[in-house]
């Protein structure tokens, strides 16, 4: 299959249980819970999605013919000078559009490490070694287990409730950005402080300005 990418760049994880760890991202093109045109947001699942994911035309991105040709462009990206396992992050938009069992495998061989960060909605195919499940707003789950959960808090179509009997190792509340980010950290912290099976994730990214 051809993979349409928007960027692929090198930074530190921001957000959730590996927050500060070096990762290559590769930010999938698409959705399929909201186009990306602003014209649609308010009646997408996710009207609060702060993230750039048309198009292929970002640092690194661009059309990829084969799993090997784009597990070659993330794997080069990671730095030649240190021998620690490259740590790769697929990222959206919503990675399980395309990420597939050729591209893991492909990656696997170059000795890489492969995270998904994903809304969950699509089935995952075999060889992840970490999955991050977003859910969205109304969204039905097919994806209901996994290493991590972090939900953006406060949706009101997704309380903390619905998923907290779900079978992830860990769970994440993570303050909803925008004009509202005050109350939204508040509440959020309020939140985590009654219910201590949820921990605060802070995009800490956006915190100290990297990307």
């Amino acid at each position: 299959m051809t993979y349409s990418v928007k960027e692929i760049f090198y930074s530190l994880q921001g957000e959730g249980a590996r927050t500060g760890r070096p990762a290559v991202f590769c930010r999938f093109s698409g959705c399929n819970l909201w186009t990306g045109r602003e014209q649609f947001r308010s009646r997408a699942a996710c009207s609060f999605c702060d993230t750039d994911f048309r198009g292929t035309d970002g640092l690194g991105g661009g059309k990829f013919e084969t799993a090997e040709e784009l597990a070659d462009m993330i794997r080069s990206t990671w730095p030649v000078t240190t021998e620690e396992r490259p740590y790769v992050v697929c990222t959206g938009g919503e990675p399980l559009l395309q990420l597939d069992a050729a591209l893991i495998e492909a990656l696997h061989a170059l000795g890489c490490e492969v995270a998904v960060e994903t809304n969950g909605t699509r089935p995952a195919p075999p060889g992840i070694d970490w999955l991050c499940v977003s859910p969205k707003g109304t969204a039905q789950l097919e994806l209901t287990a996994g290493d991590e959960l972090k939900l953006v808090y406060p949706q009101l179509d997704a309380p903390p409730e619905r998923f907290v009997a779900l079978a992830f190792t860990r769970f994440f509340l993570q303050p909803m950005a925008g004009p509202n980010l005050a109350d939204n950290m508040e509440r959020t912290v309020a939140y985590c402080l009654a219910h201590p099976h949820w921990r605060l994730s802070l995009q800490t990214h956006k915190l100290i300005g990297i990307p």
